[in-house]
């Protein structure tokens, strides 16, 4: 994709969606991190399920701590990986009592300090909660990436560092949302709609697809 096929893109999706959110569901930057860190290898609709019970009984570090690592592997026993995960977010909500007086801290330094918080986790907060202009690269906006010609890379970090270079600064913020609803429910892994696909015109598979029809 040169810069004007990519001006168009997201020219496209921003017409489309103009304000988009995560599909996580939450009501403060605790329970972002909370939810965040339970969606590894987990769809955000298993997430939602569990979390709408566990936040009316834990939506702050200390709440969550007094549950227990026995208590909140209950709650979201639901939840693949429940077990690492809760033993994950009790030692994370320890840390940010002891370190950051129960405030979820604005850093990525901070942030990936924290116990089952990695660089993609972190993005996420940081995009979602404080609205830095980052890309928490999954499996959706690695594929994306690279399927479209947007950011082409062999690791999710490659593909990061493309698209903060390629993408205008004007979609920064909303980016990394635009990518992953597209990846989820168009440009999906084994049968892209392309068809159905707004932004096909400016895609390199999109348009590799119409010059074999033509």
């Amino acid at each position: 994709m040169n810069k004007q096929q990519i001006l168009g893109f997201f020219k496209t999706l921003r017409a489309a969606n103009p304000s988009p959110q995560t599909e996580l569901e939450y009501a403060s930057v605790f329970e972002l991190l909370a939810a965040v860190l339970l969606s590894a290898q987990a769809t955000d609709v298993s997430v939602n399920k569990a979390t709408r019970r566990l936040f009316l009984l834990a939506a702050t570090p200390q709440q969550m701590l007094a549950l227990g690592e026995e208590g909140l592997s209950e709650q979201i026993r639901t939840i693949g990986l429940f077990r690492s995960k809760a033993r994950h977010l009790i030692a994370t909500c320890g840390l940010l009592i002891e370190r950051h007086g129960g405030q979820v801290p604005r850093s990525r330094e901070a942030l990936e300090a924290l116990p089952g918080v990695g660089r993609k986790t972190a993005n996420v907060v940081l995009n979602c909660a404080f609205g830095e202009p980052t890309m928490a690269v999954d499996t959706h906006l690695f594929r994306v990436g690279n399927r479209t010609g947007l950011a082409s890379g062999k690791t999710p970090l490659a593909v990061e560092m493309a698209l903060l270079k390629r993408i205008p600064a004007e979609f920064l913020v909303d980016a990394h949302h635009w990518l992953i609803l597209h990846g989820r429910y168009v440009c999906k892994a084994r049968q892209p709609l392309c068809a159905q696909c707004k932004v096909a015109e400016f895609c390199d598979h999109g348009r590799r697809l119409q010059s074999k029809i033509a």
